[in-house]
């Protein structure tokens, strides 16, 4: 299964690689209209720690101890404490990509988590990460659902504006739509609206800035960013991180 490398933003501070592992992988071709990677957190602690991810507008299936669980995309700053020795598998599912699979809006899963979609099927005891995901597909494969074209309009929105599209509208005109249908996709296949998916892309820049260890001028990120002014910018990421960029800078030098 080919490796498609680590995938960090969104998840907060420096802990990848010095108290856990993360891995990303491949999804076969037969899943790969649906699934962006597999995600593969390790770890083995002497003292517990906690992991912060601020999600990303995707639906993430995690093969951990308790049994499979289904996440909605999570608006608020996620929490997980690592004890010991383990590990999970996650599917992500591309944005809009798990439309197919639920039948129905999936608005219905934000803010949500659901047991019970899926058997265990010996997923995390099935040995290495390459034989953990052909476990997973083993059991996704025989819900596969048909492919909707949609998912590709969606994932292509999602990516300008990854890419720096930054307005509803300007989304909407780049793909021949009105806002409000840009909106009704995105409550329907998403999960939230795009003008969530804009600010939360542009708050996983500006935590990744201060993640690289690169001395940031707060005015200029703001701008470059395309907020208002510094004191929006500042208000936005304590919301969204807990804290003042400033002094979510200043945890990650302790």
């Amino acid at each position: 299964m080919a490796v498609v490398g680590e995938k960090r933003k969104g998840v907060l501070g420096s802990q990848v690689g010095t108290k856990f592992d993360l891995r990303t992988l491949a999804p076969s071709a037969a899943l790969a209209p649906f699934v962006e990677y597999y995600w593969l957190v390790s770890w083995d602690l002497a003292d517990p720690i906690e992991q912060q991810v601020l999600p990303h507008p995707n639906v993430h299936l995690v093969f951990e101890d308790e049994g499979p669980l289904l996440y909605g995309v999570m608006r608020g700053k996620f929490v997980r404490r690592l004890v010991g020795e383990g590990h999970v598998l996650g599917v992500r599912f591309h944005a809009g990509g798990f439309r197919p699979w639920l039948g129905k809006r999936v608005s219905s899963l934000t803010d949500k988590v659901v047991r019970g979609f899926v058997e265990p099927g010996g997923v995390l005891t099935a040995g290495d990460a390459d034989a953990m995901v052909a476990a997973a597909e083993g059991v996704l494969s025989p819900r596969l659902p048909e492919v909707d074209p949609v998912v590709d309009d969606i994932r292509a929105m999602v990516a300008a504006i990854d890419g720096g599209v930054s307005r509803v509208d300007a989304l909407a005109r780049e793909f021949g739509l009105t806002a409000r249908s840009v909106q009704r996709l995105f409550s329907d296949y998403v999960g939230v609206g795009p003008k969530w998916v804009i600010r939360r892309f542009r708050m996983h820049e500006a935590a990744a800035r201060v993640d690289s260890g690169e001395d940031v001028g707060w005015a200029g990120l703001a701008n470059e960013l395309g907020y208002a002014d510094q004191a929006h910018f500042t208000r936005e990421f304590t919301a969204n991180i807990g804290v003042s960029p400033a002094r979510y800078a200043a945890t990650l030098r302790t």
